[in-house]
């Protein structure tokens, strides 16, 4: 991927605001929740609305509004790491916001140590410096979101805001245990996609890029990746014969962040699995014991005859049923994949711990790639070298297992089942991104995007499963992906074709309502959403649809971001 510095960044705006004619001085209150429809021509009210975002959506351990969590009907508190001298600002905060701050129990050295179920009520966990939150539900500090967010916040010159949110990561593997899902207490359980190094590198190459370079930095950066990476190369992460990893939630029982937001999908759920029983991991489990946690929610089925008389049909008595653990842990481990709800590993994503998925394998032979270079820049000659063989080893396990010449595609392995899926999606394109596949197979992937491209951008998949992460929705971290892979092999036609069209789409949306969205319908090209799997809005602010707005729009060929803002600006002027 090519980076640009910040000052070639920033000429490129400039030149881009100058091709608008128009220069919009102050548009911080477009970042609310309620716009109205947008009536500045161009692309220059949606580059001052990204611009102002990034404050908006900055939280700290000054601010009362870090604490809040929307997800959970009580109130939050503020967790210190076991033995963790609390710092002035918090004394302050906990005054000021009247908030209960409490240590944890015991030092975390990895995910699962300590039962969040046990931690009451739960709360948000300290970071020592600012850091951007996606928006809306989402109020605190993601995973991967936070490596698109870094993304964007390098586009507009936020360096320091973006080291700071890598430096929180370190904090989170020293006390924590591992980069978490998001610094919550019931995240305590898991992670997500692994982009720690491609954090580090990004942030890395911009200060360098200003001539700040800090090659200490570096090398501390370089022990907690290496460390962080482990998580995903031993049990239960790792496979065994494949030799590949898997996502892992190591909690029990239903997600609490589900809870409020998701009502009624567990009954869904269990609905779905009486009429479409998997044999092989028997989803339901009848007359479960009622302290058995681990089971979450009891129901009642019964059969009745079909009577259209008046009388009262005959009916079996009623059973209590309840989802197995293996759908909760299947649950919980679709959620630290990051693509919750899609049907890619079985319905509802409850097999997602059977499955050595091709994102997650993709990123970690970046990881590796990633770490050999590192190394290599410290003058870790020999360690430099260990990483090339362990990123050429997963290499090879991936063209082994994961690739299928006869369909030109990556796909997902069912570690049950010994074979691939046959479930077509958008992470296909993650092997072009980290730079494992052949010029060959890169090509043969391009011939298959027919199956995602949409008028709007890619689609997830080709599936109507009603959840969000499947047809007709596309999303701005895999399209940032797809189309990065795209431009790595030299397909500009196509990475140009439809980076357009996602951008035309999120542009077009803004300037109706005055906001960015999370996902887009990408079929209609609108903000439609009709979730029936997992929580139904379609959350505003956000993250990282800003970032890849920028990113995707600065790699542009000039035309056609001259195209965009006339196109925006003529259709604003005709309305």
């Amino acid at each position: 991927m090519s980076r640009h510095t910040s000052c070639g960044r920033n000429v490129r705006l400039l030149r881009l605001l100058f091709v608008l004619y128009f220069c919009v001085a102050n548009l911080a209150a477009q970042t609310s929740a309620t716009k109205a429809p947008v009536s500045q021509p161009g692309l220059a009210p949606i580059l001052t609305y990204i611009s102002s975002a990034w404050d908006t959506l900055t939280r700290s351990m000054t601010n009362c509004e870090t604490i809040v969590d929307p997800k959970l009907a009580e109130g939050s508190v503020l967790y210190l790491p076991a033995g963790f001298p609390a710092p002035a600002k918090v004394g302050e905060m906990e005054k000021r916001c009247k908030v209960r701050v409490q240590h944890l129990p015991m030092p975390i050295t990895g995910p699962g140590q300590v039962d969040p179920n046990k931690l009451t009520p739960p709360g948000l966990l300290y970071l020592e410096h600012s850091y951007v939150v996606p928006g809306g539900r989402f109020n605190e500090m993601y995973g991967w979101d936070s490596y698109f967010i870094i993304r964007g916040l390098l586009e507009n010159g936020r360096i320091d805001l973006a080291r700071g949110m890598v430096e929180n990561f370190f904090f989170e593997i020293e006390h924590y245990g591992t980069v978490l899902n998001a610094n919550r207490t019931y995240y305590l359980t898991r992670s997500q996609p692994p982009f720690l190094t491609s954090m580090i590198l990004a942030v890395y190459e911009a200060r360098k890029g200003t001539g700040r370079e800090d090659r200490s930095w570096l090398e501390k950066a370089y022990r907690y990746a290496e460390k962080d990476y482990q998580l995903w190369n031993r049990e239960p992460h790792l496979t065994g014969a494949t030799g590949l990893s898997r996502y892992y939630d190591f909690g029990e029982g239903p997600a609490p962040e589900s809870l409020k937001d998701e009502t009624g999908v567990h009954r869904k759920v269990a609905a779905y699995f009486l009429f479409h029983p998997d044999p092989a991991h028997g989803y339901i489990v009848t007359d479960p014991s009622p302290p058995d946690s681990t089971l979450g929610f009891h129901f009642s089925a019964q059969v009745c005859d079909q009577d259209n008389s008046s009388a009262k049909p005959q009916c079996e008595p009623a059973k209590d049923i309840s989802l197995s653990r293996d759908y909760y842990k299947g649950d919980r481990s679709m959620r630290e994949s990051g693509f919750d709800i899609s049907f890619r590993f079985g319905p509802y994503g409850a097999a997602t711990h059977h499955y050595a998925p091709v994102c997650l394998n993709s990123l970690l032979y970046k990881t590796e790639t990633d770490l050999q270079q590192i190394s290599g820049m410290l003058g870790r000659k020999d360690e430099a070298q260990k990483w090339a063989e362990r990123a050429q080893r997963r290499k090879d396990r991936i063209q082994k297992y994961l690739w299928d010449a006869q369909r030109g595609l990556y796909f997902d392995y069912n570690l049950d089942s010994n074979a691939r899926s046959t479930y077509e999606y958008i992470t296909t394109l993650y092997p072009l991104w980290a730079g494992l596949a052949t010029p060959e197979q890169a090509q043969a992937v391009v011939r298959n995007l027919s199956i995602f491209e949409r008028p709007g951008g890619l689609a997830m998949s080709n599936r109507k499963s009603r959840g969000q992460w499947d047809l007709p929705y596309g999303w701005a971290p895999t399209q940032m992906i797809a189309i990065e892979g795209l431009r790595r092999y030299s397909f500009n036609d196509d990475a140009n074709r439809i980076s357009y069209n996602f951008l035309s789409t999120i542009a077009e949306n803004f300037r109706r309502e005055g906001t960015i969205r999370e996902k887009y319908n990408v079929v209609t090209r609108t903000t439609e959403s009709q979730v029936e799997a997992g929580y139904r809005q379609n959350v505003i602010g956000f993250g990282w649809t800003n970032a890849a707005f920028l990113v995707l729009l600065h790699a542009l060929p000039q035309d056609w971001s001259d195209r965009l803002a006339r196109e925006q600006a003529t259709t604003t002027a005709a309305q």
